[in-house]
C-alpha cells in the first residue's frame, strides 16, 4: 500500500486560518488567495477521506477529525519550519539581549525561545522579564538588543509598532464581588500604564474605588485575584484560565487598548538579532490574534 504524505502548505494553510479565526485571514497573512486556501482545505480532506471542518452560522467548527489534523499540524510544521531555519543558519553565532513584559514571558519562553534555541545553538541569549519602564531604560541604555513592551507614548529610535490589544477587567470567584463599591482593585505598584488607566476610567464614571493589594509582579497580580482579594485591568494575554473577563452587566467602564511594540537598540542590528526579531514577530502573528483589537 502508497503511503500517503501530508501536504504542508496545506497544513500551514489550515492551521494559520484556525489560529486566526478565520481562512481569509489566513490568506492575506500567507499572500495566497482565498480559492488556494479553500482548495488546501479541500485537499487534505480528500487525503484523509473525511470532513475537517463544518459551518455553524456564519463560523467554522472543527470536526473530531480535523482537532485531530491541527494538533499533528502544529507538530509536523514546528519540525520543518525549525529544520528550515537551521539549514538556513547553520552556523549563526552570537548573542542577543532580549527583554520581555511578563504578559508573553510563560508563552514565549517556553515555545518561541525553546524553538529558536534549537534552531540556532551557536546564539546565545540574555532574558530580562521586567516591567516596561525597566525594559525601555534598558533598550535606552544599551543593555538590550531587543525589548517587547507596552507603548508608553515615547518611542524609541528603531520602534517598531506591533498591535493593540484590549485592556480587560478580570476577576475570579463569586461573580457578586465585582459589584461591591468601593470597587477592591489589585494592580502593579505606580507608576504603572495598565494602573493610571483603570483608575482613570473609574473616575470618569464616578465608580468609588480602594487599592486592596499592589504587587511587584505579575504572578502576585493573578494569585490575588484568583484568590478573590478583588479585581485586576490586564490585557488576556497570559491570563490564567481560572479567570475571567468582565463585562458592561457589572457596571464597569469601558477600558483603552495597550499598544505593543518592539522596541531595537540598532537600526541596523546583527544577524543573530534579526532572526530572533523574526521569529519573536512570526509568533506572535500566531499565537495572539484573537486578542487583538
Amino acid at each position: 500500500m502508497r503511503k500517503m504524505t501530508l501536504d504542508l502548505e496545506a497544513l500551514r494553510s489550515f492551521m494559520t486560518g484556525i489560529e486566526l479565526g478565520s481562512f481569509a485571514s489566513a490568506a492575506q497573512t500567507l499572500n495566497r488567495s482565498t480559492s488556494a486556501v479553500s482548495a488546501h482545505l479541500k485537499k487534505l480532506e480528500e487525503q484523509i477521506g473525511q470532513p475537517i471542518l463544518r459551518r455553524a452560522g456564519r463560523n467554522l467548527e472543527l470536526l473530531p477529525a480535523g482537532e485531530l489534523l491541527l494538533s499533528y499540524a502544529r507538530q509536523l510544521l514546528s519540525t520543518n519550519d525549525e529544520a528550515v531555519m537551521a539549514l538556513h543558519q547553520v552556523n549563526l553565532q552570537g548573542q542577543v539581549r532580549l527583554g520581555l513584559q511578563e504578559d508573553f514571558g510563560e508563552q514565549l519562553l517556553t515555545q518561541t525561545l525553546g524553538r529558536f534555541k534549537r534552531a540556532y545553538p551557536g546564539i546565545q541569549i540574555e532574558v530580562q522579564i521586567a516591567r516596561n519602564a525597566e525594559l525601555v531604560n534598558s533598550v535606552r541604555q544599551g543593555q538590550l538588543d531587543l525589548a517587547l513592551a507596552w507603548d508608553d507614548g515615547h518611542p524609541l529610535p528603531n520602534t517598531l509598532p506591533l498591535r493593540s490589544y484590549p485592556m480587560q477587567w478580570i476577576g475570579g470567584g463569586d461573580s457578586e464581588d465585582f459589584r461591591l463599591r468601593p470597587l477592591p482593585l489589585i494592580l502593579f505598584e505606580a507608576p504603572c500604564l495598565v494602573r493610571q488607566a483603570a483608575l482613570d476610567a473609574l473616575d470618569r464614571a464616578g465608580i468609588p474605588w480602594r487599592i486592596s493589594i499592589t504587587s511587584r509582579s505579575l504572578a502576585g497580580i493573578w494569585a490575588a485575584t484568583q484568590a478573590g482579594l478583588g479585581l485586576t485591568v490586564r490585557t488576556a494575554v497570559g491570563m490564567p484560565s481560572d479567570l475571567q473577563m468582565l463585562d458592561k452587566r457589572y457596571g464597569l467602564p469601558s477600558l483603552p487598548s495597550l499598544k505593543l511594540v518592539l522596541h531595537r537598540l540598532d537600526s541596523a542590528p546583527s544577524a543573530a538579532v534579526k532572526v530572533l526579531e523574526n521569529c519573536l514577530l512570526e509568533s506572535l502573528d500566531l499565537a495572539q490574534p484573537a486578542l487583538a483589537g
